[in-house]
């Protein structure tokens, strides 16, 4: 009797680990916990647009502008995509042009995509260009989420009254023109970066840069009809809570990614992002009581994102009091520039709907030049490309020597931040004035007066009002039958 075969040997390896997409050996420089972090990271930030900010902007306005709100993020998300990968990503990150910019090129072939990441700008005279360990797609669909998430709060200034065409337009042009120099400028290996600016994850590249450009570009597009800026109630505070809510823990993945790698920085940089941020609630809700006696939810949900705005720039450099002590400045300057400078004259010139000047481009430039105080050294040298960058109140270690980087630190992050403002400003200005030539900034005062139902159509609820108080003598039986004859 012929002996029955023994059980058939088992790889303990699965065949998606043995090989890759061409059926060769797996690289030697593919780290799978990088490349797994990374792709969770890009996810979580992606969570933040796509439906974190939609949610918060589509509830936090009128209810008559809910799905206007909600819309433009979810445009801005797909069509920064298809921008990215058509030209965008290696303007940003890619071979030197100009010192300010990348030439640009598709990041759509599979052996670029399957390649090592690589950004071939980034090396300096201490140290070789960044090499992540995962695949340049993984690169290239982390730096898209950030480029997204920056036109959705540049988005946040104009809600309630840019024509979407305009918006439609908007997008892509300044993505091209203006994005991707900061990008390339501060992370990709331009001037600012070869300098030693610090900016950990995007305090500049992305909240200042929104914050700056959203401002402006609601100076060309115009106010929203005055009935609407003097009432404009949220349409769902608790749907914005819900997008608050994702927004935080969002930033996991904003902060937690920049370093390229599944690291000890990472770590460092998600829990100094929440402390920052809980600090930030706390002290802007205080302060809330302190001068209107009552805590407001909106204040609360204003202070939670400076809080992670102002850590950004710094969130995995500096230690874990010190994310506290900015949360502080988190929660109190931009209240004050908000709440108080926010009603003065000058800033009323400038109808920017959901305050993003206040809690972006404040809070983001405050971000990075209290990254040059509380910078630490040990950190830095994890992370920077410039090796002993310190902040001020470490000048005095190891006796001193470097005592001198701490003080230029504060002027390159006070330059950068120049840089950056001024850029914004020239390059939103030349495109909305180029938008003009060809469609309407701002949609009529008809279309203003209706809303959604104007604009696309369509209306988010079947509900009563626009936070009108309910009137209950045209809903009773009685008071319909009079408002009938």
């Amino acid at each position: 009797m012929a002996q029955a075969p023994g059980p058939a040997a088992i790889n303990a390896v699965p065949l998606a680990y043995q090989t890759t997409g061409d059926g060769t050996s797996a690289p030697d420089w593919l780290n799978k916990g990088d490349n797994a972090w990374q792709l969770t990271a890009s996810t979580l930030v992606g969570l933040q647009c796509v439906p974190g900010l939609m949610i918060l902007y589509g509830s936090v306005v009128k209810k008559k502008w809910a799905i206007n709100s909600a819309f433009m993020c979810l445009y801005a998300f797909a069509a920064v995509l298809i921008c990215w990968v058509s030209w965008a990503f290696k303007m940003s990150f890619g071979e030197q042009l100009i010192p300010i910019w990348g030439k640009a090129g598709p990041a759509l072939d599979q052996k670029f995509l399957l390649s090592q990441a690589y950004l071939p700008s980034t090396g300096t005279d201490f140290y070789p260009p960044l090499t992540p360990l995962y695949p340049m797609s993984t690169l290239v669909y982390f730096q898209f989420v950030f480029a997204a998430i920056t036109l959705i709060l540049i988005a946040g200034s104009l809600l309630g009254r840019m024509n979407f065409l305009a918006w439609m337009i908007f997008v892509p042009l300044w993505l091209t023109c203006s994005y991707t120099v900061g990008a390339f400028t501060v992370w990709g290996g331009g001037f600012l970066f070869q300098w030693g600016v610090i900016d950990y994850a995007g305090g500049y590249v992305i909240h200042l840069s929104s914050g700056v450009s959203g401002y402006v570009a609601a100076y060309w597009v115009g106010p929203r009809l005055d009935k609407d800026r003097k009432n404009f109630p949220p349409n769902n505070v608790l749907l914005t809570l819900a997008g608050a809510g994702m927004l935080w823990l969002g930033w996991n993945g904003f902060n937690g990614g920049a370093p390229y790698a599944a690291n000890i920085v990472s770590s460092m940089a998600v829990l100094n992002t929440s402390i920052c941020a809980a600090t930030s609630l706390l002290v802007w809700t205080s302060i809330d009581v302190i001068v209107f006696k009552r805590p407001s939810v909106i204040g609360a949900v204003q202070g939670m994102i400076t809080g992670l705005v102002v850590i950004t720039p710094s969130a995995g450099l500096v230690q874990g009091w010190a994310a506290m002590v900015m949360g502080v400045f988190a929660g109190s300057v931009p209240w004050y520039s908000m709440m108080i400078l926010g009603k003065k004259k000058l800033f009323n010139v400038v109808d920017d709907t959901l305050g993003v000047f206040h809690t972006h481009a404040v809070a983001g430039t405050m971000g990075g030049i209290l990254a040059a105080f509380f910078a630490q050294p040990t950190l830095n040298n994890l992370f920077l490309s410039i090796p002993n960058e310190r902040g001020i109140i470490y000048a005095g270690d190891e006796g001193g020597i470097h005592a001198h980087k701490a003080g230029m630190q504060l002027v390159k992050q006070v330059s950068g931040a120049a840089f950056i403002i001024g850029w914004n400003i020239l390059v939103t200005t030349m495109i909305c004035q180029s938008i003009k030539l060809v469609v309407p900034l701002r949609m009529s005062d008809v279309e203003l007066a209706v809303g959604d139902d104007a604009a696309h159509g369509e209306e988010a609820y079947a509900l009563w009002g626009d936070g009108e108080v309910y009137d209950a003598s045209l809903h009773s039986a009685d008071g319909m039958k009079d408002y009938k004859t």
